[in-house]
Order: structure tokens, then sequence, then C-alpha cells
């Protein structure tokens, strides 16, 4: 127990070393050099702006990540798993999307964005939207990936025990699933951060961490625009962390956390 509580503090503290070492570079050679703040601000003017632009960010936040992300990625990523297990069961389903994910995977966002805000409108529905689109294949892919993942001895001796399908799913399949929808639910969760963000480029109400960033960038305002960028980060990590958590939880048995 005392090494696995070790080894969970050094896995934090060597990221966090690193990420203020890179810092204190940063900091120092912006000072030193007396580099403009247009082509980068030090970290602590993106702090000073952070700080006094509370509640602008508040705002942004509020209306890029509660309304549009959070939605988009529960909703894309359930679709995507309710997806897979319906081409589990039809092969051809499973046929005729897959390769359909493929495609929709090489479609870019700055094409696909406008036409959503055209569809949905410039508030947070086109943006929510924007993440479905970008979270449903990957979790579908995964999932259908995971869902294969048991032995076809396991499946059998379920099978020799009257097992039905439901039952072989929910006590064997699903759970040597798990650590594929994870690893489906961690990609969508970068991915939705980037599809709101970029959708808001193109049609959005005053308000967003997209719509700032656009805004400040033509106006010079790149403290602001970086204060965002920390505000996405730093939620992107959170999200990210609080997976690793619950997998962590949920795949307990799985090889990779054998020490």
């Amino acid at each position: 127990m005392k090494a696995e509580r070790k080894g969970q503090f050094t896995d934090i503290l060597y990221p966090a070393l690193f990420g203020i070492g890179v810092l204190i570079v940063w900091q120092t050679v912006v000072k030193e050099f007396n580099v403009s703040a247009v082509l980068l601000p030090a970290p602590s003017d993106i702090w000073a702006k952070l700080i006094t632009s509370l509640p602008i960010l508040w705002v942004d936040f509020w209306q890029t990540v509660v309304r549009a992300v959070i939605p988009g990625w529960i909703i894309g990523s359930l679709s995507g798993f309710l997806a897979a297990l319906m081409c589990d069961r039809i092969p051809f389903l499973k046929r005729g999307l897959l390769p359909l994910g493929n495609l929709v995977a090489a479609l870019p966002i700055v094409g696909v964005a406008p036409i959503l805000v055209m569809w949905f409108g410039f508030d947070w529905q086109s943006k929510a939207a924007m993440v479905v689109v970008m979270t449903f294949f990957p979790m579908l892919v995964n999932a259908v990936a995971g869902l294969q993942a048991s032995g076809h001895l396991e499946r059998d001796l379920m099978r020799s025990y009257g097992s039905s399908w439901w039952q072989t799913l929910v006590k064997l399949r699903l759970p040597a699933a798990m650590p594929f929808i994870f690893n489906a639910l961690k990609i969508n969760a970068t991915l939705a951060m980037i599809g709101a963000i970029v959708a808001e480029f193109f049609g959005t109400p005053i308000v967003g961490m997209g719509f700032r960033i656009s805004t400040e960038v033509g106006r010079l305002g790149l403290d602001m625009v970086w204060a965002e960028i920390a505000v996405a980060a730093i939620t992107g990590s959170v999200f990210y962390g609080l997976l690793v958590f619950l997998e962590r939880r949920v795949t307990f048995w799985h090889p990779s956390y054998r020490k």
C-alpha cells in the first residue's frame, strides 16, 4: 500500500516540478531579453491578467465548458457506446459505420464547424453538436474493439453455463472493454475542448473562450489570450485527471497497474 501511494505521489510530483521549471525558465527569458508582450507575455503578466479578469473568464468558462463541452462529451460518448453495442449485435452495421468513422475523423474542424453553426444557430447548441461529432466515433471505434477483447475461451465458458448475450456482456465483455472505453473517454475529453473552442471562432454570442481568443488576438491582447489558454489547459488537465482516477478504481485489475 505504501509503495502504491509513493508511486502515485511521484506520478504527480515529477510533472509538477517539470512544469514549475518551465515557468521559471519562461519568466526569466522573457524578462531578461525584454521579449515583447505581443510575442510572448511573461507568466507573471498572464497570472495578473487572469486574476483581474476572473468575472469575464468565468462567463466564458460557463458558456464553453459547462454549456457545450460537458453536454457534448456526454452525448457523443454515450451515443458512441450505444452504437458500439448495436454494431456488436448487427455485423452489417459494424461494417458500415466503422469506415464512416474513419471518414469523419479525416474531416477538418474548420470545415464542419461553420456548417453546424448554420444548422444549430450561433449559441451553445452548435458547439455542443460539434463536440458530439468529434467524440462519437472515437468512442465507437474503441468500444467495438473493447467488446472483442475478451478471449474465446472465456466466452465459450459463459455459453457453456447457459449465459445469455446480456449476461455475458455485463459479467465478462464489458469489464474487459473498460480500458478501451476509458481510453476513448480520455481522448474525447481533449477533443471536446478543442472542438468547442474552434467552433466558437465561426459564430457565437459575445461570450465564450473561443470568441474571446479570436477577439483579443485582433486587439493584440495576448495576455488575455494566454489567460484563456491557461483556463482551458487547467480545465482539460483536471478533466483528464478525474478520468484517470476513475479508471484506476474501475480497472484496478488491469496488468498495467500491477507493480
